[in-house]
């Protein structure tokens, strides 16, 4: 009977591309016996590269150990996951070759893929960051001083039962909820995803057998337990919310809805869009892109589209308000204009914009519809809406349960990001609101 074994991976990469590595273990399924752990610091690489890598390398590890064995590969990374089921295209150069590496390692019908949340996945993230922090230190990591096992095992003494997935709200998960990984033990900013480069020399592989005792201090970098004590919810979907960029109508402080001009982004929100692709890339985890289907948001999805690899799936339901014979106006001028139909407006969620177009209330009810919709079909992943001021709002008014005229109590700046969790017993989580540290000016040299 052939054996079967579980192997766990994962890769870092600190600024994506940045100081990398990756961590790798092979556990025997049927008595959970570690058999083997693999790691390397990487160089300067990409996110996704390191999770290749990391694939890679356990894959080989268990190779190794049994060229006949069934594998089960579980990873955090749902992009490797989802693209090594073949679910997902390759599209990246970089990566197909990777891919294609990984899939020679056993034959066709032998390795089986499963995503798993970031907390089931410790054991090969605490080795991937002993491997980053090692290359800081400018070494390579030492499978004699590694202490991952040893951690991961007394976290999971000390800690006590968690929620499956991302956590619940006051933990201590990242401000975008599942958008970044927690590093294992202190050190540098954890991985994000973008579009993989180099591709890294392979490692050595050791196994349980060689290694020597590991060392005790490990009880000291044992991570801190969240405030979870919630059932099995399972990963939630998290959706980014990205304002587009400036338009030449945005520090005029203009309406600029669906029925107006359609502005293209002013070369300040092309800048604007490009900082936040790089933020994006930063924090990782985003896993889709949807768009409204105006031109200002369509360009600012393709900036963070191009930097992170994926496609853009354009999605009405998200497109902004209709501001009806407002579109192009100041507030000022509206007021002179249409005295009366303003004050109905700032009165009355359902009141409608002077000549038609959509009252704040069919706002909600078209935000709330999409936002069942798009639960539905990204349960589980993180997914980027680059929309407008008003359905951003307007899904954090949801997700509060507050009244319609918290609306105009909200300031939303252009290119911020914002970001909601959805949970699947229906308790959404406001994650973020309006981050702009990602526009500050960069420093000099």
């Amino acid at each position: 009977m052939a054996r079967e074994f579980i192997v766990e991976a994962d890769g870092g990469s600190r600024g994506n591309p940045g100081p990398a590595g990756y961590g790798a273990v092979v556990v025997d399924a049927a008595t959970g016996e570690t058999l083997a752990e693999v790691a390397e610091y990487l160089g300067v690489v990409t996110n996704n590269v390191a999770e290749y890598r990391g694939l890679l390398a356990g894959l080989r590890a268990a190779r190794d150990l049994d060229p006949t064995a069934t594998v089960h590969v579980r990873m955090d990374s749902k992009l490797v996951v989802e693209q090594m089921s073949g679910r997902w295209k390759i599209k990246h150069p970089d990566i197909k070759p990777l891919a294609a590496e990984a899939s020679r390692v056993f034959p066709a019908g032998q390795v089986t893929y499963e995503w798993i949340p970031r907390e089931q996945n410790k054991h090969a993230d605490r080795l991937a960051n002993e491997a980053m922090d090692a290359g800081r230190r400018g070494e390579q990591w030492s499978p004699a001083a590694s202490t991952a096992e040893l951690d991961v095992r007394s976290a999971a003494s000390a800690a006590p039962r968690k929620g499956f997935g991302a956590e619940r709200p006051g933990g201590t998960g990242d401000a975008v909820a599942g958008a970044a990984k927690a590093p294992a033990a202190p050190a540098a900013p954890r991985k994000g995803r973008g579009e993989p480069r180099d591709q890294p020399p392979p490692a050595g592989t050791v196994t349980t057998a060689d290694k020597t005792t590991a060392d005790t201090r490990a009880a000291s970098h044992v991570a801190s337990p969240g405030w979870s004590s919630a059932p099995d919810l399972g990963a939630p979907a998290t959706f980014v919310l990205l304002r587009h960029g400036e338009t030449p109508l945005t520090p005029q402080k203009r309406f600029s809805g669906s029925g107006g001009t359609d502005p293209e982004l002013s070369p300040v929100g092309l800048d604007q869009a490009r900082r936040a692709a790089d933020a994006l890339a930063r924090r990782g985890t985003i896993e889709a892109i949807l768009a409204s289907p105006l031109t200002r948001t369509r360009q600012t999805a393709a900036a963070v589209a191009e930097r992170l690899g994926l496609d853009v799936t354009i999605e009405e339901g998200i497109r902004e308000t209709d501001f009806g014979a407002w579109e192009g106006l100041t507030f000022g001028e509206v007021r002179e204009r249409h005295p009366d139909d303003l004050t109905a407006w700032l009165a009355d969620p359902s009141a409608h914009p002077t000549g038609g177009g959509e009252s704040f209330a069919e706002t909600a009810a078209r935000i709330a519809a999409t936002r069942d919709k798009l639960i539905a079909a990204y349960a589980g992943r993180t997914v980027l809406l680059v929309t407008h001021v008003t359905p951003i709002k307007t899904f954090v008014q949801l997700a509060l349960g507050a009244p319609l005229k918290s609306l105009f109590r909200m300031e939303l700046s252009a290119a911020s990001l914002s970001a909601v969790a959805y949970y699947a017993d229906g308790n959404p989580s406001v994650r973020l609101f309006n981050d702009t540290s990602h526009l500050r000016p960069e420093p000099g040299p």
